[in-house]
């Protein structure tokens, strides 16, 4: 049944970044009726008392990756307890469409899913009905397939847009001019259909430590796809660069940036790095930026607001990989937990492993045994609560390989360390909130299960940065994740309270809300008719959470109620 709602007695935060006001929103038939001082209410309609509450468009997650997670866990938890109306997928090159005929080069799919994003790969491969070929197939497989309580908006990846035209080839070399006419046509069907544009990487290598195959792209390459984007108003390049590992950050930027102004598109890059220890990035890469508004180029920087933060298992992780610690990513790579435990005891394994630790990046916390804490046992035997370092100083052990595989030998495979999060520059990252280039609100959320769920960070915008310590203003917080983020990514329906408008809204006491700590659930399958786990969070909560005028979170749980739509630019489905 169809219910209206008036949400009476609240501040209302609108998104534009206007300051607060007292007004009241009537909604009807999923739209936003009518905003204003004392609504009376007319017919049949739900009063909603949100004194002494706010009442905000509904927040958008600006880089999400639930391309896979939503086909089996479509309640997206704990999205909408979080305020959350509309997730934005298909970043960093990865998306599930379009997808390669050949079994084994989509195989390859999904294993760039499960390195990468941590997606299980079992769960992927069999719940995933892969009865698409081009992105337009995939957006409508979606639609009969899965219903979502959020908004669903997705990039085409350039990745599987390689694999799907050149096969294994796309990890070997440039694509040929007939190749490169084939990718910009299933972009095109891709823009046609209404994905958010083009999302690309220059930032990761595999787990055989070879460059991710879009880096073999040549200019001529980007030309073409480019030119696909300037065709379709409202359509994106998204690029992440690396400012993590190898540092070639500065020059992709500036590459990219180059041909994106002489092909007229729009541009997000990820981004203007907020972590100490990228402060040997930061200088010209900022100037970059600052170059590229005083040029009046539509370029924008992505950044996120939380430093990444994550935990080290021992079944399934890039942790090791992408820390440069090739030795330690061989024990994930074994299949079984015996092979893992031999090879944690073998003496020669243990030689080569010190060796490999000795060589990873030198800003990698693995570098630092006394940020890592020792923090679930599988066998109970412990220590927990302690460092690593805390450890090897019990221990007796000297060496920090040594003591993590001794500490999993004695606690099991499912055991878990804690690693601390890198140190976040909040100069840098307060001058980002407020730059008029920069797209905020980033999580990974859908991705990264085994370390953390980056859902419920948006929250941290609103307790800590405006309530607890006073460095934005509410409307600040609400425009960068809400209506700043409507009008990047083209959905010029919602984003905002106004008449009209789509009835994505969310109401919260500031005094209730909370991100609330990660919590290990075991609702994801593994492919062999069990269940692994992923971390989530407990309600923030909202008071209420509206998807197009339907309720997704209300009276403190999940409301059962599936609204969401796939959505793109200037478009609803």
């Amino acid at each position: 049944m169809e219910v209206q709602y008036l949400i009476k007695g609240g501040t209302l935060v609108d998104g534009t970044g206007a300051a607060p006001v007292e007004a009241d929103v009537r909604v009807r038939h999923g739209l936003i009726d009518s905003v204003g001082a004392g609504l009376v209410p007319e017919g049949r309609e739900r009063v909603v008392d949100a004194s002494g509450c706010y009442v905000t468009p509904g927040f958008i997650e600006a880089h999400n990756h639930w391309d896979g997670a939503m086909w089996w866990s479509p309640n997206m938890e704990p999205l909408s307890a979080y305020g959350v109306t509309t997730s934005i997928n298909g970043n960093c090159g990865f998306s599930a469409a379009p997808a390669p005929s050949d079994p084994l080069v989509r195989e390859g799919i999904v294993d760039i899913f499960n390195f990468f994003e941590d997606i299980p790969e079992q769960a992927m491969l069999h719940m995933l009905p892969w009865d698409w070929r081009t992105w337009s197939e995939y957006k409508a497989s979606l639609q009969r397939g899965v219903k979502v309580p959020v908004n669903f908006a997705s990039f085409c990846g350039h990745i599987p847009l390689r694999l799907t035209v050149m096969g294994l080839d796309a990890w070997e070399r440039a694509a040929t001019p007939v190749e490169i006419d084939e990718m910009a046509g299933l972009l095109d069907d891709a823009l046609a259909a209404g994905a958010l544009g083009l999302s690309s990487n220059l930032l990761d290598y595999d787990k055989h430590d070879r460059p991710i195959c879009s880096m073999l792209a040549d200019d001529a390459e980007w030309a073409a796809l480019m030119a696909v984007i300037a065709r379709r108003p409202g359509a994106t390049l998204q690029v992440i660069v690396d400012n993590f590992m190898r540092m070639t950050g500065p020059e992709s930027v500036e590459r990219l940036g180059r041909l994106a102004r002489a092909a007229g598109v729009r541009m997000q890059w990820l981004g203007v790095p907020a972590l100490k220890f990228q402060n040997q990035v930061l200088g010209p890469i900022e100037a970059m930026h600052e170059r590229f508004k005083s040029q009046g180029l539509d370029f924008w920087t992505g950044y996120h607001h939380v430093s990444p933060t994550s935990v080290i298992n021992f079944e399934r992780t890039l942790v090791f990989a992408q820390n440069g610690n090739p030795v330690w990513h061989e024990v994930i790579e074994a299949k079984k937990e015996d092979e893992k435990l031999a090879m944690l005891a073998d003496p020669a394994w243990r030689d080569r492993a010190r060796a490999s630790w000795d060589g990873q990046y030198p800003h990698s916390y693995l570098n630092f045994p006394e940020h890592m804490t020792l923090r679930e046992s599988e066998t109970g035997y412990g220590p927990i609560g302690v460092t690593l370092a805390g450890y090897m100083a019990s221990s007796g052990i000297n060496h920090a390989s040594d003591a993590m595989a001794e500490w999993v030998l004695v606690n099991g495979i499912g055991s878990v360390i804690h690693k601390k999060s890198w140190e976040l520059d909040e100069d840098v990252l307060l001058r980002l909130l407020r730059d008029p280039r920069s797209v905020g609100n980033l999580s990974d959320s859908g991705a990264h299960g085994k370390l953390f769920c980056g859902a419920g960070d948006n929250v941290l915008l609103l307790t800590d940065f405006v309530g607890d310590r006073h460095l934005l203003r509410i409307e600040e917080a609400v425009h960068v994740m809400t209506g700043k983020l409507s009008e990047f990514f083209g959905l010029s329906d919602r984003g905002v309270i106004a008449e009209g408008q789509a009835a994505d809204i969310a109401v919260f006491d500031l005094g209730e809300i909370e991100r609330r700590p990660e919590e290990k659930i075991w609702d994801v399958p593994d492919g062999e008719g069990g269940r692994t786990y992923r971390y989530s969070r407990a309600a923030a909560p909202m008071r209420l959470t509206l998807c197009n005028g339907v309720a997704t979170f209300d009276h403190g749980t999940f409301a059962g109620k599936f609204p969401g739509r796939y959505i793109g630019p200037g478009r609803t489905g």
